[in-house]
């Protein structure tokens, strides 16, 4: 089964679950150099950036579960496109997996309540005070909570 980075809506345990019941989660994972951003649609993608690092939740994703996924990134209306990445897991390894990227990289507002629910999914995997504030700002928040467990979310060069 391929590896599935997955560092917005999907980070949610439960929808995952549902668009994809056959994957599991292995934990949290980083991919480096890249920053989290909203596209002009109001998604979420990434794209690189030499000092920040987006954190995000590494499935085993099932064979069969990938033609719902690529469904739910409305891969066919070109809204996003894979690819295949070096991600980061603590103690691990690098490993290459699949991630969707935005087709565009025009900045933009959140659309609903889809910020909301990656800050949230953030939260629940314990990622660090610093990523969630960032997280919180595109949304136009202030305060991130207390659960930085000792990690950095952003890096900068050399650091």
């Amino acid at each position: 089964m391929p590896l599935y980075f997955a560092y917005g809506s999907n980070m949610d345990r439960d929808a995952m679950r549902l668009r994809c019941p056959n994957s599991r989660a292995l934990g949290t994972a980083r991919l480096a150099r890249h920053r989290f951003f909203i596209m002009r649609s109001g998604f979420a993608s990434v794209r690189r950036d030499p000092h920040m690092d987006v954190h995000g939740v590494l499935y085993d994703l099932a064979f069969g579960d990938i033609a719902a996924l690529d469904r739910y990134e409305e891969t066919g209306r070109g809204l996003y496109q894979k690819i295949s990445q070096s991600i980061l897991r603590d103690g691990a390894s690098p490993v290459r997996a699949l991630l969707y990227i935005g087709a565009s990289t025009q900045e933009g507002a959140p659309r609903g309540d889809h910020l909301d629910r990656i800050i949230s999914a953030a939260r629940g995997w314990n990622f660090p005070d610093l990523y969630i504030t960032h997280l919180l700002s595109l949304a136009g928040g202030a305060n991130a909570p207390a659960n930085s467990g000792g990690r950095r979310a952003i890096r900068l060069k050399g650091v």
